[in-house]
């Protein structure tokens, strides 16, 4: 007859099983975000005048529909746009990130691009992926200010982000409510959204490839640097 286990080999065991168990969870959990930050990964290898075309269409996208878009009048008033393509995916680990750039008005019309990205990761209940556009206005000069930093700002931290206003008919004599308005779109559909509590990063390799020499955020954004040739599809999508 087999001797039963004493009280101290079924501790090892649980002890044993518990480890594997937990070893376990952490390969899944590690599969899991191998998985869930592949596209993003891939939306990071996309060229700078890759981003500086797709943010010129994003831009024309919004602004081809009317009811549901950005006023004429908040654009005008805009002191910068920032555009980003963000990427969102998850199995129980979510992981998010997307790139894009950011403009701002000069005394000779819009800057030239700045690259900027952002990214996370997080916990929960959220199976899927999704692609979502953004359009911040920036209403203010701080706002463009936080933009213009080589480092990182956190959206709605030192200055206020809220969904933006829309519909063609809006009143241009409507002052701000908040330092920056976002639009975004996902799936195919316009929203006032915000991304409020996003970590935004200058990217100054990106900016250093696309200029030909090391260049600051802050210079491109007060027109210090002349553009490439390549942000004129972006410029014409700006208008005035």
């Amino acid at each position: 007859m087999q001797a039963a286990p004493t009280e101290l080999q079924s501790s090892e065991y649980s002890q044993s099983a518990a480890m594997r168990r937990t070893q376990l969870a952490m390969k899944t959990i590690c599969a899991l975000l191998a998985i869930c930050l592949l596209p993003i990964a891939e939306a990071a290898a996309a060229t700078e005048q890759e981003v500086v075309d797709q943010s010129a269409s994003i831009l024309r996208q919004f602004r081809r529909m009317p009811e549901r878009g950005i006023p004429r009048s908040v654009m005008r008033n805009a002191k910068g746009l920032a555009i980003l393509t963000v990427v969102k995916v998850g199995l129980g680990v979510s992981g998010k990130g997307g790139q894009g750039v950011v403009v701002a008005r000069t005394g000779n019309g819009w800057s030239g691009p700045s690259f900027v990205g952002t990214g996370g990761a997080g916990w929960g209940p959220q199976i899927g992926a999704q692609i979502s556009e953004f359009v911040f206005v920036l209403n203010t000069n701080r706002a463009v200010r936080a933009f213009a930093r080589d480092g990182n700002f956190t959206l709605g931290g030192e200055v206020s982000a809220a969904a933006g206003p829309v519909g063609r008919d809006l009143q241009a004599s409507i002052t701000p409510t908040a330092a920056i308005y976002t639009y975004s779109r996902s799936k195919g559909l316009f929203a006032g959204a915000s991304l409020e509590g996003a970590v935004i990063a200058t990217q100054k390799t990106a900016n250093h490839r696309y200029y030909g020499r090391p260049v600051t955020a802050r210079q491109i954004l007060r027109g210090s640097v002349a553009s490439p040739p390549g942000a004129g599809v972006l410029h014409a999508a700006l208008g005035r």
